[in-house]
C-alpha cells in the first residue's frame, strides 16, 4: 500500500529484545497520528508490557494485526524503541523508513544487515537540536541516569555481591562514596538520585565549562572533578559505587576504567555501566539484561543492562512519545527525504540510507565509506525523478 500526500501507513512491531516491554507509541500518540489522516498498524499485544491493552490502541484509531511479519510487510514508516534485532532486519525493504534507537557504531552485524536492507534508517539518539543537544536520547538517559543510581545501590547489597553498604548511611556511619563519570543527562540524573539517597557523589568530566555549570547548578551538593586518568586512579580505592555516563554521540564510547583499574578496586564495589548501548565505557563491561543484570570480574560487580529504561516500560514509553512524536508526524506528514532536508538537526539521525552509511562516527568505527547524509538523501531522489 503506498501513501497518498498527507497520508502513510505507520507500524508498531511489538519489542522482542529479552525483557524489552516499552512500546514505540502511547494510546494517545496513536490518536495524535489519526487526527493527522494517518494509519497505524500495532502487532496485537505490543503495548501489553506497559499497561496499555489493545483495546485502547482499537480505541485510539489503530488496526491490531497479528504478527509482525504483516506489520513489516505493509507499512512504510516503522517506529521501534531497540534497535532492530536480526529476524527483523532482514524484513527490512528498500523504501522503508525505520525510526528508532540503533547504536550502530559497536554493533557490525546490524550495521551490514541495516545496509543490505537499503531502507532509511533513523536513529533516535543522533538527532540534535538547535543547542546541541539529543532530543530523543535526552528522556531515556534521565530514565537511565536516576535508574543507574537506584540499581546501584541495589547491587551494593550483599546479597547482590556488593560491599554490603547502604548509599545514605546511617548516624555515625558514613554514607556510600559514589563516583559518576560524565556530567551529561546521565550523570547528573544520576548524581542527582544518590544525592537524594544520601550518597557522597563526585561528578568527573573533562568539559570544564560542564563542571563549571554543574558548581553554579547545585553548588556544594556534588563534588565536581576534572577526569583525567590519575584522578579516577585516586578516587577508585574508596569509591564504592561507579557509574559510567559518558557519550560520543554516535560513536564508540572510549574505555575509561580498564581491567588493572579494578586491583585497585575494594572487594564488593559496583560499577554501573550506562553507555553499554555504545560499547561500554569500561573495559570489563559485557551487555547483560534485565533477567541476568549483574557478573563479577575480579571482585567487582558489573551491571551492564543495554535497555536499563525497559525495566520501567510505562514511565519510558510515555516520555520516549512526548519527545519523537513531532518527529513522527513530521515524516508522515511530508514524507521522510522531505523531512529530513528540511531539517538540519533531524537529519542528523539518518545513519543509513537507500545501502548507504551517512553517519561518519559509525562508518569510521566499522570501517564503511560514508556519504554526506543530505547527499544520500538528494541522490535517491534524482534516481526517483530520472
Amino acid at each position: 500500500m503506498l501513501a497518498g500526500e498527507g497520508h502513510m501507513l505507520i507500524g508498531i512491531p511489538k519489542e522482542i529484545k529479552t525483557l524489552e516491554f516499552r512500546v514505540g507509541l502511547t494510546p494517545a500518540g496513536v490518536s495524535e497520528l489519526t487526527h493527522h489522516n494517518h494509519e497505524i498498524l500495532i502487532e496485537s499485544g505490543a503495548g501489553k508490557g506497559c499497561g496499555y491493552d489493545d483495546q485502547q490502541y482499537r480505541s485510539a484509531g489503530a488496526e491490531i494485526v497479528d504478527t509482525a511479519a504483516e506489520i513489516f510487510e505493509r507499512a512504510e514508516l516503522l517506529v521501534k524503541v531497540k534497535e532492530p534485532q536480526p529476524a527483523e532486519c532482514k524484513m527490512l525493504r528498500p523504501g522503508q523508513t525505520l525510526f528508532t534507537y540503533l547504536h550502530l557504531a559497536p554493533d557490525p552485524t546490524q550495521t551490514r544487515l541495516l545496509v543490505e536492507s537499503r531502507a532509511t534508517c533513523i536513529a533516535y539518539e543522533t538527532v540534535t537540536d538547535a543547542n546541541g543537544g539529543l532530543p530523543l536520547l535526552t528522556p531515556m538517559s534521565e530514565v537511565a541516569g536516576r535508574m543507574a543510581a537506584q540499581e546501584g545501590a541495589h547491587c551494593l547489597e550483599k546479597a547482590q555481591g556488593g560491599a554490603g553498604i547502604l548509599m545514605g548511611g546511617v548516624p555515625g556511619v558514613a554514607p556510600a562514596n559514589v563516583l559518576v563519570i560524565g556530567g551529561g543527562v546521565v550523570g547528573i540524573n544520576s548524581a542527582r538520585i544518590a544525592m537524594g539517597m544520601g550518597a557522597n557523589v563526585t561528578i568527573a568530566d573533562r568539559s570544564l565549562k560542564r563542571l563549571q555549570e554543574i558548581d553554579t547548578q547545585f553548588g556544594q551538593k556534588f563534588n565536581t572533578l576534572y577526569s583525567t586518568r590519575e584522578a579516577l586512579v585516586d578516587l577508585l580505592p574508596t569509591t564504592d559505587l561507579i557509574i559510567g555516563a559518558v557519550l560520543i554521540p554516535g560513536a564508540a564510547a572510549p574505555k575509561l576504567i580498564t581491567r588493572d583499574m579494578l586491583k585497585i578496586m575494594r572487594p564488593g564495589t559496583v560499577m554501573v555501566d550506562v553507555a553499554i548501548d555504545q560499547g561500554g565505557c569500561f573495559e570489563t563491561s559485557m551487555p547483560t539484561t534485565h533477567a541476568n543484570p549483574i557478573y563479577e570480574v575480579d571482585g567487582i560487580i558489573h551491571y551492564c543492562v543495554a535497555n536499563m529504561p525497559g525495566g520501567v516500560p510505562r514511565t519510558s514509553t510515555m516520555a520516549l512519545t512526548n519527545a519523537t512524536l513531532p518527529y513522527i508526524i513530521k515524516l508522515a506528514n511530508q514524507g521522510p527525504v522531505q523531512a529530513l532536508l528540511d531539517d538540519e538537526h533531524f537529519l542528523d539521525g539518518l545513519n543509513v540510507h537507500n545501502g548507504m552509511v551517512t553517519m561518519e562516527a559509525v562508518a569510521k568505527d566499522l570501517g564503511y565509506s560514508t556519504i554526506d547524509p543530505a547527499d544520500a538523501l538528494l541522490r535517491n531522489t534524482m534516481r526517483i525523478a530520472s
